[in-house]
């Protein structure tokens, strides 16, 4: 308005004569700035994404309460949480509702979004745009009765400086830039999405654990449990429902053996019953990660022999002593292998997997990306039986190339 004002003074000689005129101009000017104000405000509100109705709520929920409304789960893998081209840089199509009501068709009743905050953020700071397409999506995972966990994913490994020549001075370690850039995030994160309800979770992190160079191994553990509590803390300090919101918080590298040890200490929460752990499964390597012989593994085509199953479920076993001693229930964030495997064999290890957490009361969440189990393009259908299998787990159909129809027993019966 000043400037306005200003303006017509130069070009209006303002005598005592037509002072009242003048007036009557500016106010003019007024009410025409104030009528397009709010008139595009109005707009903007009119044309803005709206929240679920489900954010409206408050929380209640527990996490040992959440495990069974909350089973089984999938990934939005290699989606937005690439780092060339964020949605579409990794080979997937941009994700549509109708996707993401498939995937609840389907059975499944939470989905992870994996998302790279740090590669596209403005100089630090999340763009509109960023949390606009992520508030979408989850939006929609939400409106299609699903739970929706948002983490910082790997984002180029700069949490723990995990890649030796991007960080050769602070490699494996949780540097004073990294955690205050790790704040900064979770602040941002947590303040805009404050009042959406209880199906939606926050993630601290994903494997970026690994602080071996903080010094001792009492050190690099302690340094997780010092990461742990800074997201829990910083996301509570953030009020609304953050202040009740379900966390989950990693394992030592999400790896169970290494989060079993005596060293690895949870960190606390000033509101009880709301932290999960994560903990990722890819064993036994050799035959879930590797195609071909290294020096150091021979890669396993097939997996289900006793051996297989007896290393499975002693894992499984430590990892549930852990959890009930503790009291902290179990988000198996990841779980997946190669699909160039024996088709049998990966039936038979996903299959096991999923029951074994099953029967733990543990939350299995596949690991998925474009052109996986699920195809992200219309109609929408798996690629295979998997997805029957995690549907129903008590056996699996199949078929061989006679089209005579079989059952494939799982490995692990309760």
């Amino acid at each position: 308005m000043t400037g306005q004002m200003e303006a017509l003074e130069k070009t209006i000689h303002i005598t005592q004569k037509n002072r009242t005129q003048f007036t009557n101009s500016i106010l003019m000017v007024g009410w025409c700035w104030l009528l397009m104000t709010v008139l595009t405000h109005a707009s903007e509100q009119a044309t803005a994404p709206k929240p679920p109705e489900e954010a409206k709520t408050t929380i209640s929920l527990d996490a040992w309460t959440a495990v069974s409304q909350m089973t089984p789960g999938i990934n939005l893998g290699n989606t937005f949480d690439n780092i060339q081209q964020w949605e579409t840089g990794w080979g997937s199509p941009l994700i549509t509702k109708e996707f993401i009501q498939s995937l609840a068709s389907l059975g499944f009743k939470t989905v992870r979004l994996p998302v790279a905050w740090d590669t596209f953020a403005d100089h630090g700071k999340i763009t509109t745009e960023q949390f606009r397409r992520v508030g979408e999506v989850a939006g929609w995972i939400m409106d299609a009765g699903m739970f929706c966990v948002i983490n910082i994913h790997w984002d180029g490994g700069w949490i723990d400086s995990g890649s030796k020549e991007r960080f050769p001075d602070t490699y494996h370690t949780f540097s004073p830039e990294a955690e205050k850039k790790f704040r900064s995030y979770w602040q941002q994160i947590a303040t805009h999405f404050a009042t959406h309800g209880e199906k939606l979770l926050f993630e601290g992190l994903n494997e970026e654990t690994n602080f071996a160079n903080e010094g001792t191994v009492e050190q690099a553990y302690a340094t997780l449990t010092r990461v742990n509590q800074l997201f829990i803390d910083t996301v509570r300090a953030t009020g609304e429902n953050n202040a009740q919101r379900l966390l989950i918080v990693p394992g030592y590298s999400t790896d169970i053996d290494k989060t079993c040890q005596k060293e690895y200490q949870l960190p606390t929460d000033t509101t009880p019953g709301k932290l999960f752990i994560s903990l990722h499964y890819y064993t036994p390597w050799p035959f879930v990660g590797m195609n071909k012989d290294t020096t150091w593994a021979k890669m396993q085509p097939t997996w289900g022999s006793g051996d297989d199953v007896k290393q499975l479920e002693e894992l499984f076993d430590r990892l549930q002593e852990f959890s009930a001693r503790n009291n902290i229930p179990v988000f198996l964030g990841e779980f997946s292998l190669c699909s160039d495997k024996e088709k049998a064999s990966r039936v038979r290890w996903t299959s096991a997997v999923y029951r074994a957490a099953l029967k733990r009361k543990m939350i299995p969440v596949l690991w998925d990306t474009p052109g996986g189990v699920v195809s992200r393009k219309p109609p929408f259908v798996p690629h295979d039986e998997l997805v029957e299998m995690l549907r129903q787990p008590e056996s699996v159909a199949t078929s061989d190339h006679s089209g005579t129809s079989h059952r494939l027993e799982p490995v692990m019966q309760d």
